[in-house]
């Protein structure tokens, strides 16, 4: 019996997968599709940007220098800087030269802090690599066709084999097989356009202008690489996997969005989407877990869905590893759903926002018009760049400390040792910046590792808890007791109580 069946060999499921194994599970993750190579996966068609906050995640754990050299990303210096790159607001660009910096919330340079452009296929060889390393066991080319539980595991039918675990994870997409085996209810809204990413030969792509381009009939973007297309069409989703898109039906389209007679020569890829903006109302039944796409689909727009996913499988990760092991406190499990949930939520009415303002009708132009108000101040840039970033998520943890809930700024004491060197090894770490005051407290817990010195900037805190997934827990002065209680909180009862029970 395994520790744990994870559904999914993405993004999403490997990193999942990767906590798992650092934390010693037994893991098995099994995978539809036999190959993990697609054209849909490497430049142009499988670029994704990756926010500060998950390419912090991957500098954790000690994998960020391997996704920049399979991204073709030099290593960059640290930067405390504005941002080079801040992306779009329902095709409406943003200036990064808009951006306050000294508004962004807990700021520190690091080698991740600006995020980072790379592509799907990068993502999911360094996952697959570290996965492979830590034990975990993969299986390609086997449809699950069952999912059944009870009070002591889980069976998984995938192939003509059964596999047994103590938990499984769905991390299967937005058609998720695991979630409707298992009886999730899936909400939301339905669909206002269909959308198409295509791959082709034009054959006058000087008709069409780069980049976003919002018209009075839809949308239309236009890569560096000219072969490669993306469209809005607002059919309310009509088309959307009713037929197979013909050369005829995109150029028909291409034509009406862009308002132009452009030709396309030859259609080598095309894929269809749409807005439609659903989610699970709870991330677990019984054991039986969902994360990623296969518990919340919204449109591409803003490019949130891996970063949202990655988040999902770096709560979920230890967490469950706890649960694993025996040690984690009563409850941790259940705060999965009760911080994840709200945030799936906020990403996806930030996706009905963008379209409701690419609507081609006097609603959405009026629409268009506020948001470009907006984004033509520095405020309402750097606004936007907060939502998109990552920069202002927080979870609601309880706590009055503005830090505590955010994902922690890469603090660095003055000998030059890194928080993100400390997580190397998935455990929750407390940094102790005054007089050591903490040092016997922090002992008490093998999960917890201490580290003390001056910060070179520790953003008017004395002393901070980290979880292990980067999160902060808890920040103030180094008092024994107030650590204390948030290490019990996060981590379960000290070693001392757990072997006088």
């Amino acid at each position: 019996m395994h520790d744990v069946v994870i559904v999914g060999a993405g993004p999403v499921g490997l990193f999942l997968a990767c906590e798992l194994g650092l934390a010693g599970g037994s893991v098995l993750v099994l995978e539809r599709e036999p190959e993990g190579a697609s054209p849909w996966k490497v430049d142009p068609l499988g670029m994704r940007g990756l926010s500060g906050v998950s390419a912090g995640a991957f500098d954790r754990r000690g994998m960020l220098p391997a996704l920049l050299s399979a991204s073709g990303v030099p290593n960059r210096p640290d930067t405390d800087g504005p941002p080079r790159s801040v992306g779009h607001f329902a095709g409406m660009m943003l200036d990064p030269a808009d951006i306050d910096p000294t508004a962004l919330p807990f700021r520190l340079p690091g080698p991740a802090a600006e995020g980072l452009m790379t592509t799907l296929d990068a993502v999911e060889s360094v996952l697959s690599e570290r996965a492979l390393e830590l034990g975990v066991e993969i299986r390609r080319g086997v449809a699950v066709s069952a999912v059944e539980q009870d009070g002591e595991g889980v069976r998984v039918r995938a192939g003509e084999h059964e596999h047994a675990a103590r938990w499984a994870v769905g991390c299967d997409g937005g058609r998720s097989t695991v979630r409707g085996l298992t009886g999730f209810d899936f909400a939301g809204t339905g669909p206002q356009f269909t959308g198409y990413v295509v791959l082709a030969a034009i054959a006058d792509p000087g008709k069409l202008r780069p980049g976003f381009n919002l018209t009075p009939t839809g949308m239309y973007l236009r890569t560096p690489d000219e072969r490669y297309i993306g469209m809005l069409d607002c059919d309310g989703g009509a088309f959307d996997r009713s037929r197979p898109p013909t050369r005829e039906h995109l150029q028909a389209v291409l034509r009406r969005v862009s308002g132009t007679d452009v030709t396309l020569d030859r259609v080598h890829l095309v894929s269809t989407f749409t807005d439609r903006a659903m989610q699970v109302t709870t991330y677990r039944r019984g054991r039986v877990l969902l994360a990623g796409d296969a518990a919340h689909i919204h449109s591409p727009l803003g490019a949130q869905g891996l970063n949202l996913g990655i988040g999902d499988a770096l709560n979920l990760g230890w967490k469950l590893a706890a649960t694993l092991r025996g040690d984690a406190p009563e409850g941790l499990l259940d705060t999965y759903t009760r911080e994840r949930r709200p945030l799936g939520a906020s990403v996806l009415d930030w996706t009905r926002a963008q379209a409701a303002a690419m609507r081609p009708d006097p609603h959405g132009q009026a629409v268009q018009g506020l948001v470009r108000d907006l984004i033509g101040t520095r405020d309402g840039t750097t606004y936007v760049y907060e939502k998109t970033s990552g920069s202002s998520t927080r979870l609601d943890l309880g706590d009055d400390d503005p830090l505590v809930g955010r994902s922690a700024p890469d603090f660095r004491l003055a000998d030059g040792t890194r928080l993100g060197e400390l997580m190397r090894a998935g455990q929750g770490v407390v940094l102790d910046f005054g007089a050591g005051r903490l040092r016997d407290t922090a002992a008490r817990w093998d999960r917890i590792r201490y580290a003390a010195g001056p910060a070179r900037d520790g953003l008017g805190r004395r002393a901070v808890l980290i979880r292990p997934d980067g999160v902060v827990a808890w920040a103030g002065d180094p008092d024994p007791e107030t650590f204390a209680r948030a290490a019990d909180r996060w981590f379960g009862p000290p070693i001392d109580d757990q072997e006088q029970t």
